[in-house]
Order: structure tokens, then C-alpha cells, then sequence
């Protein structure tokens, strides 16, 4: 099959996406205000607690087995590349452009976090059922290309909550400042916690190290910092945050898939409990097209602020469109040249895949939950959004010409 006629396949899926997106951006012009602010709040709410998870939950429990689990091992490890290697260039990315700090944490995770989760299920079922398509029967196709979507979403669900939102967080509340004045300067320590040195020295309660040896003062000042790093990381790794709906509703998916006895109680025409699964699937066929609206008319809220820097913006399109996907394409051929990955041309699209997607649109609701670089977010999304129509559809032929 030619290079044109997959660019035409991969075209199909990415078109879907911007049609949906195109209507939630309408939906939210002030002539419309079908969604507003406060319509856009309540959706992303039912997304956050509602469809979400029912949509992991159900697709998890209904295409991973034990069997499975075993074969995809390397794409969890995968999608954890892409986050280090993001990560290492954003933070290079904010070096370079000189990126104020509290929008250091926005920037490295636009750079590390893709959109694996309802962009996959979008593009992997839509590239089966066309008539072109390299990856063989629609029907096997599909079920395939919706357990790796799924996994894919459950994975980065765990990723985003655990280590995008702690640095995020980090980020909003790492800000350095020396106060001077009534005799009182605030020291910044190397983990970033402050503390009253006039108060510390003039303190009945802190021991001298006068006559201490050096190298147990050296000992302790070690330890001392040690502790500090360990309760700061401690403090700001939000348990409630890491364990988000999705998550759990991660865990309860592969826990209901991977254990045989509830997976036949529940999964199966003939299941006792179907109706729990069928429940579940039902509320998650509206996360899809809802998280898209959403993604719409946030949107335009990037077309209405120039938040971001023109430079900083050009550094993560570079990133994720550029650098990234190439990087891509050596970590699968190298895993699947030492035997890591099997030969399965969709699988290993999927993993290309998964370096090439524009920023994950939870990066949004997370500068929202941390108060910082919400402005900038809607600019980032809008403008790597509008790249990745032509970016995604480009590397995606290119992938399936690769696999194929």
C-alpha cells in the first residue's frame, strides 16, 4: 500500500476528532453558551467521576486478561519513556527559553504527558474499520486496538495523578524569595522549604555543633536535609490526587479482567452479574465524546489569551511533533530487535503512536486544581491541537508504512 493511500487511512480518525472538537469550540462561542464556564465545570466533573472511569473500568475488565497482561508488559514501561524523555527536554525546553518558574511544571509535563487515553480510542478502532487499513480482519482489529487503547488510558491515568500532578504542584509552590528586613531573611534550602534563620539562631531549642566533630556535623546536616526532601515530596504527593477515580477504576478493571472467577461473574453473555459490566459500558461510551467537547471549548479560550511564550510554545510543537516521535521509533525497533516486542504491526503502531500525540488535556484540569498556568494551558492546547491535525495524521502513515 502506497505512502498516499495510508495518509488517507490515518486521516479518517484525526478528522473525527477535530469534527467533535470543532462543535464543543462552537458550543462554547458567547452566541451559543451552550458551553460556558460553568456547563464546561460540570461536564469535566461527570468526565472526572462518572464517564472516565467507567470507560476504564469496562474496557479494562473486558479486553485484559492475565494472558494479555503478560504480552503487553513493555507498554506500560513505554509510556514511561515517553514521560522521562519528555521530561529531560522540557526541562531543557525551560532552561532554553528562560520559562518563568512556576510555569516550569506546565511546560515539562505539556512536554511529557500525551493524549493516551481518548485520542487512542478514537484513532485505533476508526483506523480498523477502513477499507485500506494494513493491520488485516476489522473485527480482530478492533478488539485488539481497543485493549491497547485501554491499557494505554489506565496507564496514563496512573502516570498523570501520580507524577504529573506532583510536579505541577511542585512547581506552582516553588517559588524562591528572600525577604530582608527586621533582621529576618528567609534561606532557601535545596528541596525548597524556607526557613527563619534569625529565628534559628537566637532558638533555646536547636543544640549547638560548636564542639561537635566536623564529620558528625557533616553527618547531620546530611540527614537533616535527607528528612526535609523526604516530608516535602511527602507533603505534596496528594494520596487523594493519586488515587483518582480513574485509577481506582484502573485497579478494579485489571483486577475484574486478570482474576478469572469475577471475570466469568461479570464479562460474557451468560455472566451472573453482565449487568454491572453493561452498566459500566454504557456510562463510558459518553466519556469519548464528551472529553472531546470539552477539549473544544477549552479551546477557545486559547483564541480570547496569549499566555505562553511564543518561544516556549514553538519548543513544545518541536518536542512532541518533532523530536519525540523518531525517539519513538528507535525504542520500538530496538525492543522488538531484542525480542521485547513481538512482531504485531498494530501493537507496535500503538507504541509509536504513544510518542507522537499532542499534550494530554488533563494537564488543563491539573493547573486548574493548582491555581497556576491555566491561561497558558488553553494557549498550549489550542495551538499544539491545531498542529497535531496535520502532525498526527503525517506520523501516522509514516508508522503504518514502517509496520506495515
Amino acid at each position: 500500500m502506497g505512502f498516499w493511500d495510508l495518509f488517507v487511512v490515518a486521516l479518517m480518525p484525526v478528522l473525527k476528532v477535530l469534527l467533535v472538537t470543532a462543535i464543543g469550540l462552537f458550543l462554547a462561542t458567547d452566541g451559543i453558551h451552550l458551553l460556558g464556564a460553568s456547563a464546561r465545570n460540570h461536564l469535566n466533573n461527570l468526565v472526572f467521576y462518572v464517564f472516565s472511569p467507567a470507560l476504564i473500568g469496562s474496557s479494562l475488565a473486558n479486553t485484559v486478561t492475565l494472558d494479555s497482561l503478560v504480552t503487553l508488559w513493555f507498554m506500560p514501561v513505554n509510556i514511561l519513556l515517553t514521560f522521562i524523555i519528555g521530561s529531560a527536554l522540557g526541562w531543557a525546553l525551560v532552561k532554553i527559553t528562560h520559562t518563568p518558574k512556576h510555569l516550569h511544571g506546565t511546560i515539562i509535563s505539556c512536554c511529557s504527558a500525551g493524549n493516551l487515553g481518548n485520542l487512542l480510542l478514537i484513532i485505533l478502532p476508526a483506523l480498523c474499520e477502513e477499507n485500506n487499513s494494513p493491520f488485516g480482519d476489522s473485527t480482530a482489529c478492533s478488539a485488539y486496538g481497543q485493549a491497547y487503547a485501554s491499557l494505554s488510558m489506565a496507564v496514563l491515568a496512573i502516570y498523570i495523578w501520580s507524577y504529573v500532578y506532583y510536579i505541577m504542584r511542585a512547581s506552582a509552590s516553588d517559588e524562591s524569595k528572600e525577604i530582608n528586613g527586621n533582621n529576618t531573611t528567609i534561606i532557601i534550602s535545596p528541596c525548597g522549604e524556607t526557613s527563619d534563620y534569625t529565628e534559628a539562631l537566637l532558638s533555646e531549642d536547636v543544640p549547638t555543633t560548636e564542639n561537635l566533630p566536623a564529620e558528625v556535623e557533616l553527618q547531620e546536616s546530611i540527614l537533616q536535609r535527607t528528612r526535609q526532601c523526604i516530608s516535602r515530596i511527602a507533603g505534596k504527593m496528594n494520596v487523594r490526587m493519586v488515587l483518582a477515580p480513574s485509577t481506582i477504576a484502573a485497579m478494579a478493571g485489571f483486577a475484574i479482567g486478570i482474576i478469572s472467577p469475577i471475570r466469568k461473574l461479570m464479562i460474557g453473555d451468560s455472566a451472573p452479574l453482565r449487568v454491572i459490566y453493561s452498566s459500566a459500558n454504557l456510562l463510558g461510551e459518553a466519556a469519548i465524546p464528551s472529553i472531546t467537547l470539552i477539549v473544544g471549548a477549552n479551546l477557545l479560550r486559547g483564541l480570547k489569551r496569549s499566555g505562553a511564550s511564543i518561544s516556549a510554545m514553538i519548543g513544545i510543537i518541536g518536542v512532541r511533533f518533532v523530536v519525540l516521535p523518531p525517539i519513538g521509533i528507535g525504542v520500538v525497533k530496538a525492543a522488538h530487535h531484542f525480542g521485547i516486542v513481538e512482531s504485531d504491526p498494530l501493537y507496535q503502531f500503538t507504541l509509536m503512536l504513544q510518542f507522537a500525540v499532542p499534550p494530554a488535556m488533563n494537564i488543563g484540569t491539573i493547573a486548574q486544581l493548582v491555581n497556576t498556568g491555566e491561561s497558558e494551558c488553553s494557549v498550549i492546547m489550542l495551538w499544539t491541537y491545531a498542529v497535531a491535525s496535520v502532525s498526527v495524521t503525517l506520523w501516522s502513515a509514516f508508522f503504518m508504512w514502517l509496520v506495515s
